[in-house]
């Protein structure tokens, strides 16, 4: 009996770790949106986050193409790459289309077999910026006391880094209710205990940092597992941390909060599940906007005669290549 158990608990196991293991994921994705009711006779700006590929994802762009000529640009802080428009002319309504062919890689960063790294040099300008706070991600105070009480004992980079992980994993909780959540402000994150994946990311980067760990954000879309096509309600988000040796180590805290089975499995892996965007915060656009940086740069960002405009309707989908809905594009 307990070696009939034994061999249904080694099954069990060897079939966990293969639904968390996927090493790639070929899909198409549509980016669309929509500017309604805009004025007449204003000047019109249209800045778009377009993917590009890295050492995790492959994109391909099938076609990009609006009510207004498109033009390519990046901005500076991260290399983001955007897609710009504008006009003083604007119709009143204005759609906006890209499609893109993606394969996303499994990225494992901590000694398993992972064909798709980063490489592991960090140069001095790059950890600067990514040990530096963000307007909403402050490196002093609450963050960096929680960061000291966390890591009491600790020495290792690793192992300052996981002990902040498995704080944030612990204390917040993913409640998208109420007011405050979703704009990824440490201080809300730190009172209220709980948010959605850029609150949880946040904090971890803040606390990361003040204790000299280079961090960075991450944003993009998530794909469900379980379907091979459909409409993405919203953004996901995640985060890296850097080791001097090791390089850039992915973690995922609110999809492991989701699924505690795959707490260590996301300390140190993201799956093939998303489709990355844009790097950073406090993004200031090319050509620049009129407002205030951005705070992630995910959705497109409209600005009428220099000031935002939120009348934007928003329509992003997915299909696996191999999907009726995905050959028949």
């Amino acid at each position: 009996m307990l070696r009939n158990i034994c061999i249904l608990s080694s099954l069990f196991l060897t079939f966990t770790l293969s639904t968390f293991a996927q090493d790639s994921r070929h899909f198409t994705f549509h980016y669309g949106f929509t500017v309604r009711n805009l004025p007449a006779g204003k000047r019109v700006r249209i800045w778009i986050p377009a993917a590009q590929s890295d050492s995790f994802q492959e994109v391909k762009v099938i076609s990009a193409h609006g009510d207004l000529p498109l033009t390519k640009a990046a901005e500076s802080k991260y290399g983001n790459q955007i897609y710009y428009a504008e006009t003083n002319s604007a119709q009143p309504e204005m759609h906006f289309d890209v499609q893109y062919d993606v394969v996303r890689h499994e990225r494992l960063g901590l000694g398993q077999s992972a064909p798709h790294t980063i490489a592991v040099a960090l140069s001095s300008t790059e950890r600067h910026q990514d040990l530096q706070p963000d307007s909403l991600v402050p490196i002093t105070g609450l963050p960096a006391d929680l960061a000291v009480k966390v890591t009491q004992g600790k020495t290792q980079p690793l192992d300052k880094a996981r002990a902040i992980y498995d704080y944030v994993f612990t204390t917040m909780r993913y409640d998208k209710t109420g007011i405050g959540w979703g704009h990824g402000d440490v201080l809300y994150a730190c009172d209220a205990k709980k948010g959605n994946c850029t609150d949880f990311h946040s904090l971890f980067i803040a606390m990361a940092r003040s204790q000299g760990l280079p961090a960075r954000f991450e944003i993009g879309f998530p794909l469900p597992p379980d379907k091979h096509s459909g409409e993405i309600a919203g953004y996901h988000c995640w985060s890296d941390f850097y080791v001097d040796g090791k390089g850039w180590i992915p973690v995922d805290i609110s999809e492991a909060w989701k699924h505690p089975e795959k707490r260590d499995y996301f300390f140190g892996a993201h799956d093939v599940n998303r489709m990355q965007f844009s790097l950073g915060r406090d993004l200031s656009l090319n050509p620049t906007q009129g407002g205030k940086p951005l705070n992630y740069f995910v959705y497109p960002y409209v600005e009428v005669d220099g000031r935002e405009f939120p009348n934007v309707a928003l329509a992003f989908s997915f299909a696996d290549a191999d999907s009726p809905v995905a050959t028949r594009q």
